[in-house]
């Protein structure tokens, strides 16, 4: 997960809380020098530091990473397994790169979230309005 695009950390980079959003903000994992929050309290390697990304497991698209893809892929219009993908072959500041490009606000260049598709920058009112504000608009 590129916690840049996630709702939390966008909530906290643009302190929604303070222009009237409740909702949680997230600094994300890995800046915590935490490992995955998705997966490593019933991932033995990921906990104990075995490994660094899921695609070092022999095991890579277990079931655990399976189920969780295909709920951001229906959700949050992104794969887990992908982007796992993508950083084996390519690095990750090359996928953050990407990342940048692909999620970037057409209308004022902040970030888009991935999990309801608004940018927290320039699209405030339409995230005060929403019921759900983890989900896409048509969902």
């Amino acid at each position: 997960m590129n916690c840049g695009i996630g709702a939390g950390h966008l909530a906290q980079k643009y302190e929604v809380k303070s222009k009237g959003v409740r909702m949680p903000y997230c600094a994300g994992c890995r800046p915590r020098d935490k490992k995955c929050g998705f997966l490593k309290k019933r991932c033995d390697l990921l906990l104990n530091n075995g490994v660094e990304y899921c695609y070092e497991c022999k095991d890579f698209h277990c079931e655990r990473l399976r189920r969780l893809d295909k709920r951001y892929r229906t959700h949050f219009r992104m794969s887990m397994i992908e982007n796992l993908e993508y950083i084996e072959k390519n690095g990750i500041q090359e996928f953050l790169r990407t990342e940048e490009e692909k999620w970037k606000c057409p209308q004022c260049g902040g970030m888009i979230s991935c999990h309801n598709g608004i940018c927290f920058r320039c699209e405030l009112d339409k995230l005060r309005e929403k019921k759900k504000l983890h989900r896409w608009e048509n969902e």
